[in-house]
This record gives C-alpha cells, structure tokens and sequence, in this order.
C-alpha cells in the first residue's frame, strides 16, 4: 500500500483557490497585504507537498507528475505571490508564469478525461480544466486590474474550482480513512 497526501493538497488548493478569489474580487481594490498570510501558508504547504511528491513518488502511474507538479507550480506562484504583495513588486510576471502553469494543467485535465484516470475522469478533469482556465485568466486580470468584469469573471472561476477540489478532497478524506483503518508503518508490525 502507497502512503499519499493528495488530501492535503486538494484541501490546501481549495483554500489558496479561495484566497486568490477575494484577493482578486474584492483585496486589489481595499487592502491587498491582507492575503500576505494565507498566500504565504498556502504556497508553502503546496510547494513543499509537490516538491516531495516529484521527488519521492509516493503514488502510481502519472499521477506524481500530475499532482505533485502543478502543486509545486501553483504553490511557488501563492508564495511568491505572498513575498511580493509585502515587498511591493509587480504581480505580472507571476501572471506570465501562472499563464503556463495553466495550459499544463489544461494538459493533465485532457489526458486524464482521455486515458480515464482517476477513480473520477470528469471530475478530475472539470478541476484541471478549470484551474487552468482561472491560472491562464490570471494574466490579464492583473495587468488590467482595472477591468472589475474580468475580475469578477477569475474570482467566479477561481471558486468553482475550489469546489470540485474540496469535493475531491473531502471524499478522498472519507475515502482513505476506510483505506487505511488497518495499515501500520513496518516499524510496528
């Protein structure tokens, strides 16, 4: 049996996804160093999940890369994010990034739906889908911070895949308590 910590970084995504929604909605107008924190913990918890994901490989087949480098992606994007909302630098470039980082999870979304991975293709692939649409839109709703539409359209985007990720996370939480009531570490059996 394989030891994942997918949970955490479905739940983790959930609330950077959030976050990122009110910051983006409401924060850029009002007081935009009140996400400092949460995009800070939620950048780092994402990176260093993914970062342990790529490196040690913990799940099967392709699911490493799939989860594990978009969180490293998505969670160097928040924490940088963090880093940069209090120093004062521009958000763009991360935009730029975040634009990239959002046709790979386009490309992970499609190869799922297409291969039927998951135990939930469509699931999974709406959630990939719609990541990567919200990190793609993310470039222009900063560098035309102005266009309150655009804004609002991200923030609704950045929520609906909120929720498939909660959804996920959750019923992977459920899910992995029934999966693991009787695994041990080797160190006790």
């Amino acid at each position: 049996m394989f030891i994942d910590f997918v949970t955490l970084m479905l739940l983790n995504l959930m609330v950077a996804f959030v976050l990122f929604a009110l910051y983006i909605a409401i924060q850029v107008d009002k007081n935009p160093k009140k996400a400092i924190p949460g995009f800070l913990l939620t950048g780092l918890i994402a990176l260093a999940t993914g970062l342990r994901m790529i490196f040690t490989w913990p799940l099967p087949g392709p699911y490493n890369f799939a989860y594990g480098d978009l969180s490293v992606i998505y969670g160097g994007i928040f924490l940088i994010a963090g880093i940069s909302l209090a120093v004062g630098w521009d958000l763009v470039t991360l935009g730029i990034y975040s634009f990239f980082g959002g046709l790979a999870s386009l490309v992970i979304g499609l190869r799922i739906i297409t291969l039927n991975l998951t135990s939930e293709p469509a699931v999974a692939f709406i959630g990939f889908a719609l990541s990567g649409i919200a990190a793609i839109l993310t470039l222009p709703a900063l560098y035309f911070q102005k266009a309150k539409a655009l804004r609002f359209v991200l923030a609704v985007v950045l929520v609906l895949a909120a929720i498939i990720w909660g959804f996920t996370g959750y019923a992977a939480y459920w899910q992995h308590f029934d999966s693991f009531a009787k695994w041990a570490p080797a160190t006790m059996k």
